[in-house]
């Protein structure tokens, strides 16, 4: 990743986890200053020194230690923690939030909107730039394609992954949604399952496989009865969502408060 100019300050939620790890190395390697980092109250690491590569952090419980000095907040935890850091980071320095925790209740979206009045936030369920290009492309196509197109999404993922549908796959079906000009709770169907499962028109059905390793898979299909068409992404390394983030956070960093989407930082 090549060094960008007048980064901002950060600090990194989770900083131990897989995206935190993730996002921290990349960081540094980008001459990036990091304030420091939380970890939950049950981590191992939490008060202890850990090192990335020859820089040293000791996670914190208090997000508000961990954000000092920090003039962003990147945050790819769980939403309970995420709302939490929110909460407390009102008292620091702060100015804008990059969220890319999944599987918030309609409430806790209610409540990030609410904080978006004080820090500029920008939230998506993937920081992925090329995930971000596919969602485009997505829109584009069910805005194009007749009503007798059928919409299928399907995400693989790791098996340690806890929600489901990814936050991924709902940003395709939100996609799908505002291509159709309806509301995603209009179209998403539950799982097919049992013997009344049958397929209704204009509906988007959901699938989720998780096995192995797997960084991320998806894949969206649209067909009707003479042909089919499939657009897909596969992450191939974590860093991908960690890159995307950092762009993320250059960017948020000049904005005014409000909430906003990756969308936003390619302009699509």
């Amino acid at each position: 990743m090549s060094e960008l100019k007048d980064q901002p300050c950060i600090a990194i939620a989770g900083i131990c986890g897989r995206m935190g790890r993730a996002i921290t190395e990349l960081a540094l390697e980008g001459g990036y200053k990091i304030s420091g980092g939380s970890e939950a109250q049950k981590s191992e690491f939490l008060d202890q020194e850990v090192l990335f590569g020859t820089t040293s952090v000791t996670p914190v419980l208090d997000p508000k230690v961990a954000a000092r000095t920090a003039k962003v907040w990147i945050d790819f935890t769980r939403p309970s923690a995420t709302l939490n850091a929110l909460d407390v980071l009102v008292s620091t320095d702060v100015k804008a939030v990059v969220i890319g925790t999944t599987g918030f209740s309609d409430i806790e979206e209610e409540k990030i909107a609410l904080a978006a009045e004080r820090f500029a936030i920008i939230k998506a369920g993937n920081f992925s730039l090329g995930v971000t290009l596919l969602c485009s492309l997505v829109k584009m196509a069910s805005e194009k394609l007749s009503s007798d197109w059928d919409i299928e999404i399907l995400e693989t993922h790791h098996r340690h992954k806890v929600d489901a549908p990814s936050g991924t796959a709902l940003m395709l079906g939100q996609a799908v949604a505002e291509g159709k000009r309806k509301k995603i709770s209009e179209i998403k169907r539950e799982p097919y399952n049992g013997p009344m499962s049958t397929r209704n028109e204009g509906e988007v059905g959901f699938a989720v496989r998780r096995a192995g390793g797997v960084v991320g898979e998806h894949e969206v299909m649209l067909a009707n009865s003479y042909e089919t068409v499939r657009l897909s992404h596969s992450a191939l390394d974590r860093k991908v969502f960690a890159q995307g983030a950092l762009v993320a956070a250059n960017w948020i960093a000049r904005q005014s408060p409000g909430l906003y989407r990756i969308e936003d930082v390619l302009e699509l």
